[in-house]
């Protein structure tokens, strides 16, 4: 799956559109690179993301095309903020 598709299904991201902007930014990183929005994620993965002065990293768990708002939590463990 693309990342700023899994950014958007798993809520870390309101809009896919916001998340594409962020990979242009440079400010999604995958394994430590900045990646563009339409890399692809799988699970084990780690990425961070760049929010101002806030970084968070997370672990991919699982990867749905849809998942419910409850279940949205599930599709990644954090790791540090």
């Amino acid at each position: 799956m693309r990342i700023d598709k899994f950014l958007k299904v798993s809520r870390l991201i309101k809009r896919r559109t916001v998340a594409n902007e962020a990979c242009t930014a440079g400010r999604v990183k995958i394994g430590g690179k900045p990646v563009k929005a339409g890399a692809e994620v799988k699970i084990g993965d780690v990425v961070e993301i760049g929010f101002g002065e806030k970084t968070v990293r997370f672990e991919v768990l699982s990867i749905q095309e849809h998942v419910t708002k409850d279940a949205a939590s599930s599709m990644y463990k954090i790791l540090g903020e």
